[in-house]
């Protein structure tokens, strides 16, 4: 915590899912967080649930528009950057295909342009996916020395934005002393998702109307990690930018460990049979885009550098997320359940 106390830290994307719990966190390890986002995109959503503004300075605005993010960064001199903001779904970006590659590809751009003529920022962290690799469907993980690609226009935005940001880190940070990394996730969860074409949501919404869920890909196989294992990732990957500058400016990927690694159909068993409403999934057999059956990051590199792994079992994984939605669903304060699952992951760590 002494690290954080009083760092001025600038989030893009604040408002939506994974940004809402950093915010979170951030403002309980005292720094002084700045968001810049649009409106979070679902009705409803964790920014709004767990008063998320009202730790914190919130300013609505597009990543794409450089003057007004410039301003943003000229007036409040952040030190730390993450960037988040994106369009962060697979389907959206088949029926959107420019909108996705305007936002993930030129909004990054916007970004990194921006910040490199800030005299105050020194550590920036761009939060891609795990999707920006050339997926071949093999059954061992990825590493970040991997070729990137992306069959669809999602995977292929961020693929495209590990290479901007490359470039950005040797044509321009580099010669400024501003130390950028980047962060490829896997599958996250937990309670605050609450996005269109997404797994856990779906299956929630189903589950809150007494429905069977519709499953598109059942034998998918993914490695569900819970919201803070990356999030965690990403402060220390900032930390060591901070300490150790150029020797961490690279890319980096936060990924669960082998016994995380599910397919679809298990997952959501686990997930009905902790709602308790003795339903079961449908496969749902409409025309589905492609997308791809297995993927797996191998995070050597973080978990020997970094000293970073999961702290949570895939059980504890599931049943922290489920918890999480049984809370909302109750009328309960999502402010206070994010903070309290924070405060619990904290102890967590401590006796590992």
């Amino acid at each position: 915590m002494g690290f954080w106390s009083n760092k001025h830290v600038l989030i893009t994307g604040h408002t939506g899912f994974k940004g809402s719990w950093l915010s979170l966190w951030l403002q309980r390890l005292g720094a002084n967080v700045i968001g810049y986002a649009l409106k979070s995109p679902t009705t409803p959503n964790l920014f709004t649930k767990a008063r998320v503004a009202d730790g914190m300075i919130s300013i609505e605005g597009d990543i794409r528009d450089e003057n007004a993010f410039t301003e943003i960064v000229r007036k409040f001199n952040p030190q730390i950057v993450f960037h988040l903001a994106a369009q962060p779904l697979v389907r959206k970006s088949y029926n959107d295909p420019i909108h996705t590659f305007d936002v993930n590809i030129m909004g990054t751009v916007h970004v990194l342009n921006a910040l490199r003529y800030s005299e105050s920022v020194k550590v920036v962290v761009n939060v891609t996916s795990d999707k920006c690799y050339e997926n071949r469907e093999w059954p061992w993980g990825y590493r970040e020395i991997d070729p990137l690609g992306g069959y669809d226009p999602y995977s292929s935005s961020k693929g495209c934005a590990e290479i901007i940001t490359d470039s950005y880190r040797r044509s321009f940070y580099k010669e400024k002393g501003i130390h950028l990394a980047s962060a490829r996730a896997g599958n996250v969860i937990g309670g605050g998702d609450w996005s269109e074409d997404r797994l856990v949501p779906d299956i929630i919404r189903s589950c809150k109307e007494r429905r069977s869920p519709l499953i598109r890909n059942p034998l998918a196989i993914r490695p569900w990690q819970h919201v803070l294992e990356p999030l965690r990732g990403y402060l220390n990957l900032a930390e060591m930018l901070w300490d150790k500058g150029e020797l961490f400016a690279e890319a980096w990927n936060f990924g669960p460990s082998d016994e995380h690694v599910r397919n679809v159909g298990e997952v959501t068993r686990a997930i009905i049979e902790l709602w308790g409403q003795g339903l079961s999934w449908v496969y749902d057999n409409s025309y589905q885009p492609y997308e791809a059956k297995l993927l797996k990051l191998d995070c050597s590199k973080a978990k020997v550098r970094l000293g970073w792994h999961s702290r949570l079992s895939l059980e504890e994984t599931i049943e922290w997320t489920v918890n999480a939605y049984k809370h909302e669903a109750e009328g309960n304060d999502m402010r206070e359940l994010v903070q309290s699952q924070i405060e619990a992951y904290e102890r967590k760590e401590l006796v590992m």
